[in-house]
C-alpha cells in the first residue's frame, strides 16, 4: 500500500483516503506518495487502445489499495464521473492541418466545458464516495480564476454530504464562467464574488490559507477542497498524458513533446508525475501568458511574484504556481523537503527564491518554457481560424504560440498542445481575435447560451472585508444544516 506524506516533510505518512479527504497536509504542504509506482514499456503498450475510462482504471488503481476501494467501485466511480461527458473517447484528439504532426487534445468535453472537468469529475464523486461510507459531511472551499469553481460546483450540486463555497475575483474571470457558478439552483452551492483583488485569485488563496490555519473554524466546518492542492486532481490528470500519448506514438518508446498552458503548474506537475513513471516524453513546453510566474522559474531558476497582469487567458492569470513546490519534490526524488519547506517560508517572508544550480538543473531538465504576448496569443486564434477552420480558446492558443516560438528546441517530434477550454467561455476575446461582432458556430456551445437566461445566486463581498464575512456566513449556514 502507498502511504502518502508532505513535501514539507512535517507529517506523518496517512493513508490514501485521508490525504484525499484532507486537501491540505497537517503542515500547510502538499500530500505526495511516498513513492512513485513504474510503468513499464510493456505495460503501456497493453494499454495502447484501451479506452480512457479503461486506462484511468489501470493506472489509479497504481495508486490506490484496493482495501480502500474494490476493483468493482473504481470502475463504477469511473462510469459516472465520465458519464455526462459529451465525446465518447472523453478527450479527442485533433490532427492540426497547418502544422506538421501536431495535435491539439480537446479536455473541454465535460459539462462545463474546461479541462478542470477531467479531474474533477472524478475526485469530487470519489470524495462524496468516502463521506456516504463514513457517514460525513465535509465544507469544500475552492478559489478559482474561472474554471475549477464551476467544475467544482456542478460536482458536487445537489450532494448532501457537501456544503460548496466557490470564491472568485468579481470582473476578472468572463460572464459564461460566473454564470456557470451563479446559475445553479442547489442549496449546497455558494458562489462568492469578491470585489478589490488586485492580486485576482492569488489573493482568494491566501483567505482561505487563513481559514485552514483557524482550527477551530476548520475542525467545526470539516474544511477540504478540491482544488489542485489535493492529490487526488494530481492522480487523475496524469491519465490524459498516458492517453494522449498512446493515441499518437507509433510505437511505444517513441519520445514526443507536450505544451501545456500554464498558471497554478497542477496540470503540468501531473505531466511531469506522468514522466516520473516512465513516460517517454522528451519535453514539456511551459506555456504562459505575459505573467511569466512558470517562465521565469524554469528560464531563470527564480520564484518570485511580480504585479499580476490581466489577459485574454485569464485562468493562467497566476501569481504563485503552488503546486510547483509538489512538483519539485518529484523532481528531487523527494530528497530535499527541508529545503522546500525553507523556500517556502522564505517565499512568504521575502517575496523571492532564487533556485541553487543543481536544484535548478533538476527540475528544469526536459522542459522549455515560453510567454505569449495578448497580441501573439490573438493573432493565432485568427490564424488557426483562417488556416484550417478550427478555433481554439485563447489559453490553448497560448499552448500552440509557445510552442511556434520553441519549435527549434523541440527537435521536429510529435506535438501534442493542450486544449484546456472551450472557446464558447470566451466569447468576447474570440471576437476581438477573428474582428467579428458575433461568435462563429464552433464558438458556441448550448450550456453556455442555456446559462444567459436563468437566474442568478451569489453573495459579493469586497476583499477587505472577506475573511470575517466568510466566517459569519459560512457558519450561520453551517448552523441551518446541521
Amino acid at each position: 500500500m502507498i502511504k502518502y506524506i508532505s513535501n514539507r516533510g512535517g507529517v506523518e505518512p496517512v493513508d490514501f483516503e485521508t490525504a484525499i479527504l484532507d486537501g491540505f497536509a497537517g503542515d500547510g504542504g502538499l500530500y505526495v506518495p511516498e513513492r512513485v509506482p513504474q510503468i513499464s514499456h510493456s505495460q503501456l503498450k497493453k494499454w495502447k487502445g484501451l479506452s480512457y475510462v479503461d486506462l484511468a482504471f489501470e493506472v489509479l488503481s497504481l495508486y490506490m489499495d484496493k482495501s480502500i476501494m474494490s476493483a468493482q467501485e473504481l470502475r463504477n466511480l469511473l462510469q459516472i464521473a465520465y458519464a455526462p461527458f459529451t465525446d465518447e473517447q472523453v478527450i479527442p484528439l485533433y490532427k492540426m492541418q497547418s502544422r506538421k504532426d501536431t495535435y491539439i487534445m480537446e479536455l473541454f468535453h465535460g459539462p462545463t466545458i474546461s479541462f478542470k472537468d477531467v479531474g474533477l469529475a472524478f475526485l469530487v464523486n470519489l470524495v462524496n464516495f468516502f463521506l456516504e461510507r463514513k457517514k460525513q459531511k465535509l465544507t469544500l472551499i475552492v478559489a478559482t480564476t474561472g474554471d475549477t469553481g464551476p467544475a467544482t460546483a456542478y460536482y458536487a450540486a445537489g450532494k448532501s454530504n457537501l456544503d460548496t463555497w466557490v470564491l472568485y475575483p468579481k470582473g476578472m474571470i468572463t460572464d459564461a464562467q460566473e454564470r456557470q457558478m451563479t446559475t445553479l439552483p442547489h442549496a449546497n452551492i455558494h458562489p462568492v464574488g469578491v470585489s478589490g483583488c488586485p492580486d485576482g485569485c492569488d489573493d482568494l488563496d491566501l483567505v482561505i490559507a487563513k481559514l485552514y490555519a483557524n482550527e477551530s473554524f476548520k475542525e467545526k466546518l470539516q474544511l477540504s477542497s478540491v482544488n489542485s492542492i489535493n492529490w487526488g486532481r494530481i492522480m487523475m490528470q496524469t491519465v490524459h498524458y498516458i492517453y494522449g500519448y498512446l493515441q499518437v506514438c507509433d510505437e511505444v518508446g517513441e519520445e514526443i513533446n507536450i505544451s501545456v498552458p500554464s498558471g497554478a503548474f497542477g496540470n503540468l506537475c501531473a505531466g511531469g508525475l506522468a514522466r516520473k513513471m516512465g513516460l517517454p516524453i522528451a519535453n514539456y513546453v511551459v506555456a504562459n501568458n505575459t505573467n511569466a510566474c512558470l517562465n521565469r522559474i524554469f528560464s531563470e531558476g527564480i520564484f518570485t511574484k511580480e504585479p499580476i497582469i490581466e489577459t485574454p487567458s485569464n485562468a493562467i492569470d497566476i501569481l504563485i504556481p503552488y503546486n510547483f513546490w509538489r512538483f519539485l519534490h518529484f523532481a528531487t526524488d523527494g530528497k530535499i523537503s527541508k529545503k522546500i519547506n525553507a523556500w517556502i517560508e522564505e517565499f512568504q517572508q521575502t517575496g523571492i527564491v532564487k533556485f541553487d544550480a543543481d536544484t535548478y538543473a533538476s527540475y528544469s531538465k526536459g522542459f522549455l518554457s515560453n510567454s505569449a504576448s495578448d497580441d501573439e496569443t490573438l493573432s493565432l486564434i485568427k490564424q488557426i481560424y483562417e488556416e484550417e477552420a478550427y478555433l481554439l480558446d485563447p489559453h490553448s492558443a497560448v499552448a500552440v504560440v509557445a510552442a511556434d516560438k520553441l519549435a527549434t528546441e523541440l527537435e521536429g517530434k510529435k506535438l501534442i498542445c493542450l486544449a484546456t477550454a472551450h472557446p464558447a467561455k470566451f466569447q468576447d476575446t474570440i471576437c476581438t481575435a477573428l474582428g467579428v461582432t458575433t461568435l462563429p458556430a464552433g464558438g458556441k456551445h448550448f450550456s453556455v447560451e442555456a446559462a444567459k437566461t436563468k437566474c442568478e445566486k451569489v453573495y459579493l463581498c469586497h476583499h477587505d472585508s472577506l475573511e470575517e464575512a466568510l466566517i459569519e456566513a459560512m457558519e450561520a449556514n453551517f448552523e441551518v444544516n446541521k
